[in-house]
């Protein structure tokens, strides 16, 4: 597979996994009943009963290539990735309101991308800067939109829900905010060196691999859920049972696998443009449950992004010079 071939098919793969996850934003529509607790512990548990599944015919040639190391990383993984990320969101949601919090961990991308020019395979700052600046407007213009309440959904709860008049509250959720960006930004960089490490592990493996340990640490959420938010009635738990096993099926199983090939196709500079997918997708699966079209800010953001991508991905191709180098015979 050619270097362009190979950028093409993990800009692919992330364009997948961020459809994938994208859904995850419509669970607590579907179920809206469930707690943030219970429709964790449903979800991270199906996960992990999938990911066990799909795993076993294969689990005496993998379990070969991990070590102990390996497998202190996936806990690290699950940990960062799934259960303490979705923690210091929920908290974050709660005390500081949608918009603040959707702000804040809509850095990823620009966080993951800015620590990627670090490794050696990036290209330099005056060719990668641009696309990470433009996804930090589109970002901050999404921001801006959900401050001012126009832009439905969630947005129009900000004022509502933001208990903005007790200030120790709201730096509390600010605070989780900024936790749960750092604690996803920390899962997509250590993600990426682990797959690098473990090459001979299938990109689906590692997902499944992730599954399982998340599944298992799940059970510790089950206990204070099924205490305190169990479902009252039978629709409820059918309701909870569908996005449970559909968003660990799809984003969790799926999203996850491609999310991770394109871990393994892509420096880590590009790769934390792709997360922006998540954010479109999202934005699109919002729009079609509300039954309306986006704002001007709205669609100006979108276009932001998807230029963003494009600009990165063309900031990883060879420069000029390079072509020119290339072209030239001996």
């Amino acid at each position: 597979m050619t270097a362009s071939t190979s950028r093409l098919a993990g800009v692919a793969s992330g364009l997948g996994a961020g459809a994938l996850w994208g859904l995850v934003f419509l669970a607590p529509k579907v179920a809206p009943d469930a707690s943030p607790m219970m429709m964790s512990a449903g979800r991270y548990l199906a996960y992990g009963l999938i990911a066990a599944a799909l795993l076993a015919p294969r689990w005496g040639r993998v379990r070969l290539h991990l070590d102990a190391p390996a497998w202190k990383g996936l806990i690290w993984l699950s940990l960062s990735g799934n259960l303490i990320y979705y923690l210091f969101l929920v908290v974050a949601v709660h005390f500081a309101g949608v918009a603040a919090s959707a702000l804040i961990v809509g850095m990823v991308p620009v966080a993951v991308a800015a620590w990627g020019l670090r490794d050696p395979d990036a290209p330099p700052l005056s060719r990668s800067a641009p696309p990470i600046l433009l996804a930090t407007a589109a970002v901050a213009l999404i921001g801006w939109e959900a401050f001012l309440g126009r832009g439905g959904g969630h947005a129009g709860d900000v004022a509502a829900n933001a208990p903005g008049g007790d200030l120790v509250l709201t730096l509390i959720g600010l605070g989780c905010a900024v936790a749960a960006l750092i604690s996803w930004s920390i899962y997509a960089i250590s993600n990426s060196r682990w797959m690098a490490r473990l090459p001979q592990v299938s990109a689906h493996d590692w997902s499944l691999l992730t599954g399982v340990v998340t599944g298992g640490m799940a059970l510790l959420l089950t206990i204070p859920a099924a205490l305190r938010d169990l479902p009252d009635d039978a629709d409820q738990w059918v309701r909870l049972a569908g996005v449970s096993v559909g968003i660990a099926a799809l984003a969790s199983i799926l999203g996850n696998a491609l999310w991770n090939q394109a871990s393994r196709l892509l420096p880590l500079s590009m790769l934390g443009q792709m997360i922006v997918f998540e954010t479109l997708f999202a934005f699109l699966y919002g729009f079609l449950w509300e039954g309306r079209g986006p704002t001007g800010l709205e669609i100006i953001a979108v276009i932001l992004m998807i230029v963003s991508v494009i600009w990165c991905v063309r900031a990883h191709g060879p420069s000029v010079a390079e072509g020119a180098e290339k072209t030239t015979p001996d």
